[in-house]
């Protein structure tokens, strides 16, 4: 069964990523730590998300300065429901092809997917045998209507050797560890539900390609950050509004213009990745932030004392490009801080601390000791960082799209939110010394 009746279905096996050279299967991308869109893994460089018309356009006239701290944009993808033998549902991406595929900005306010979720509803959504072993996409009792599918169950085929461990209680999944980050299966089960309520209508879906700027990463930590001491759109209606500015006024978006969205670290104690989600980010204190802060570059054996220059650097560098992007609003952007996991020092680290915990469970040791580390006592050597801008589905500036309201000067809720993050690096720095 294929929803989108005018393109021919490709065959595919169990374990498959391309249908043919006519499609390619989607699946969740295993490092997605907060967001409500799900980010789908196209290929090892790429990830794709749901098309919002705003922020493709706002990728297309980026200044050339900005580039360096976004994803690179790669064009856009028609997406599609198919069916396998077996009756379950999955993404398939094809060729983009004009006026075929719908985005959500084409739906009224009303009917477009629900971004707004109780933690109520969270718990009751969820399932207990999400990460047993399943197919991808939606199971069916019937391969004649997407209606009566199921709840979404997922088993990916692209997955992390090193397992991850949610310490939220409303992650949707237990403490139990997992071959992905649990909020990237949380997001996908609702993007494919809402797909499938509203597919009488949307036989296609336009998604963005975008880079994965993870993908230069072995061992990928990733904090996300939503920046800025204000979150609603000029376009937001008083209701909407009035939530978003009720969450900034609860949270350290007020007082530090930036609080955590999600997080994941890799800790060479255990060898799984620790995680957190945007609920654990929304009740922090300004004290809590600086410990989550504290616990993003600590590996479970050490903080790592080594990344705080590159990250600041990087943070400074953004900053000054910023400050001179005159009239831009980057409401409700997120900014990514990724670093690799894969520390070069492990080696002289099991040198140094032989009573540590190096072992997982099973005996087995973390690949990131497996080598033995290459760098020597005291190298100079920086560690690779990265730091990213994403999600500007809000975003802003003078002339845009005729926007009728127009904003002087820089974004100085964003750069705020810079500023207290460089304070607070350096201070932390200072005190570790």
């Amino acid at each position: 069964m294929c929803v989108c009746q005018t393109m021919e279905v490709g065959k595919y096996g169990k374990n498959a990523t391309r249908s043919g050279d006519r499609g390619v299967l989607l699946e969740p991308f295993i490092h997605q730590v907060g967001g409500h869109s799900s980010m789908m893994r196209y290929d090892d460089h790429t990830v794709c998300k749901p098309l919002i018309t705003r922020e493709q356009r706002f990728y297309e006239s980026l200044p050339p300065e900005m580039k360096e701290f976004t994803p690179e944009y790669k064009g856009v993808v028609s997406v599609c429901f198919e069916g396998d033998s077996d009756g379950y549902i999955n993404l398939v991406a094809y060729p983009y092809v004009e006026n075929e595929a719908l985005e959500q900005d084409d739906l009224p306010e009303r009917d477009q997917p629900r971004r707004k979720h109780s933690r109520r509803s969270l718990h009751r959504s969820s399932s207990g045998t999400e990460h047993k072993e399943e197919k991808p996409g939606l199971a069916s009792d019937s391969t004649e209507s997407i209606q009566e599918t199921k709840s979404p169950r997922v088993d990916l085929h692209i997955h992390s050797d090193v397992p991850f461990q949610m310490l939220d209680g409303n992650s949707g999944l237990s403490s139990e560890k997992i071959s992905y980050n649990p909020w990237s299966l949380r997001c996908h089960k609702q993007q494919l539900s809402r797909m499938r309520s509203e597919s009488k209508d949307r036989k296609l879906y336009k998604f963005l390609l975008l880079e994965n700027v993870v993908h230069h990463f072995k061992l990928p930590c990733v904090l996300d950050l939503k920046m800025g001491t204000r979150q609603h759109g000029d376009d937001a209606s008083e209701e909407k509004a009035a939530r978003q500015m009720k969450k900034c006024e609860q949270s350290t978006s007020a007082t530090l213009g930036v609080r955590v969205c999600g997080m994941q670290v890799y800790q060479l104690d255990t060898g799984h990745y620790l995680c957190r989600n945007k609920y654990y980010g929304r009740g922090l204190s300004i004290e809590g932030f600086r410990n989550a802060l504290y616990q993003y570059l600590h590996n479970g054996i050490e903080l790592r004392k080594d990344l705080f220059e590159p990250v600041l650097a990087k943070l400074r560098s953004l900053k000054a490009v910023l400050e001179r992007q005159a009239s831009y609003r980057f409401y409700s952007s997120s900014l990514l801080i990724i670093y690799d996991g894969k520390d070069s020092r492990a080696g002289t680290l099991v040198e140094r601390r032989p009573e540590a915990r190096l072992k997982r469970v099973d005996g087995s040791v973390p690949e990131s000791l497996q080598d033995g580390g290459s760098s020597e006592p005291g190298s100079s050597a920086q560690p690779k960082v990265d730091v990213r801008m994403i999600d500007f589905a809000h975003s802003t500036f003078k002339g845009f799209r005729d926007d009728p309201t127009v904003h002087d000067g820089p974004d100085m809720g964003y750069v705020f939110g810079l500023e207290s993050l460089i304070n607070i690096m350096e201070q932390m720095r200072e005190e570790n010394q």
